[in-house]
């Protein structure tokens, strides 16, 4: 009796330890992955945000994109940080990053702090996502818990960072169907939207619509024309929205009022599917930065590289030799 006790005691920790073993190796991201292995990650990753942050507002809004647009082209995998050297062929230079995406040196100063503390552990693409969550924290945001696990790839896709984000001139159908590709629906898409309740957007991607469209307050329209002028000054930025270093709901508010600073940014409120949830995230900020959050936590799920796959890159610039 005694022998067949502790016969089904060992099986019983074998089959436990095989499980553990299991879900490991299928990769699945946890909010406590790194709990023994780098448990100050989250503070570091803190700190360095916070610094820069207080050094340059905007810098929260530009991390929060680099996530995003790291996650649309073939998952969160940290592929859009990779520089191009020889014949490897990155994302940064496609039309949607090339001038535009930045705060790679930030991401950068984040890994070497976090490789001092916790060598060949954390992937650039978990400090990523980590690091746009806090940036969005420190403007005002809600807080949500980031699940980690992700691992580095070693490629880029420069032909899908050129298809498979989203334009400034993109319709609300081509919207919903880009965001649906991603296993992300409509209210994720106009949840998500949201982000442009902090930062600014260049005079090139917002010029046509300040020039041509009707569908405008036209106060708006003329205080924007004042830095963007219909031919030139293309690096010249104007707000999201009335206050772009505030992580609340004037976004919706925005649109309400027909003062959407891009033209894929006013398609979600005219006379559309989504003109009940702006409606709803315009008078209620509670609701936007609660699911904002849950966005961000489905977004950060689009693909990502876990178990096996990938590396842990030393550097987040270049894969490893």
């Amino acid at each position: 009796m005694a022998s067949t006790t502790t016969c089904s005691q060992f099986f019983l920790v074998v089959s436990i330890i095989s499980l553990v073993s299991c879900s490991s190796a299928n990769g699945q991201l946890s909010t406590n992955f790194y709990a023994t292995t780098c448990s100050n990650l989250s503070n570091i990753v803190r700190d360095v945000m916070n610094q820069t942050v207080t050094k340059e507002t905007r810098m929260g809004a530009s991390i929060l994109r680099l996530f995003f647009h790291d996650c649309f082209v073939q998952g969160c995998d940290g592929s859009i940080l990779l520089d191009d050297i020889g014949s490897f062929k990155g994302e940064k230079t496609a039309g949607p990053n090339m001038n535009s995406a930045r705060g790679f040196e930030v991401i950068d100063t984040i890994k070497t702090r976090v490789e001092a503390a916790c060598k060949n552990t954390v992937s650039c693409a978990d400090i990523l996502a980590l690091a746009a969550r806090d940036g969005v924290v420190l403007l005002g945001g809600q807080s949500w818990q980031v699940p980690l696990g992700r691992r580095d790839s070693r490629t880029a896709n420069f032909n899908k960072a050129n298809s498979d984000l989203p334009g400034p001139s993109s319709n609300l159908a081509t919207l919903i169907s880009m965001f649906n590709a991603k296993n992300l629906t409509a209210q994720d898409m106009t949840v998500l939207s949201g982000g442009h309740a902090i930062g600014f957007s260049r005079c090139t991607f917002f010029r046509n619509r300040i020039y041509t469209e009707t569908n405008i307050d036209l106060d708006f329209a003329n205080a924007r024309k004042a830095n963007c002028p219909r031919s030139g000054g293309d690096n010249n930025l104007g707000p999201f929205d009335d206050t772009p270093n505030k992580f609340d709901n004037n976004y919706y508010r925005n649109l309400v009022a027909r003062r959407g600073l891009l033209h894929s940014d006013q398609v979600l409120f005219n006379n559309g599917s989504q003109d009940a949830t702006v409606r709803t995230y315009s008078t209620n900020a509670a609701a936007f930065l609660k699911d904002f959050g849950a966005a961000m936590v489905k977004m950060g799920n689009i693909g990502p590289l876990t178990g096996t796959k990938g590396e842990i890159r030393r550097s987040c610039r270049v894969i490893n030799s």
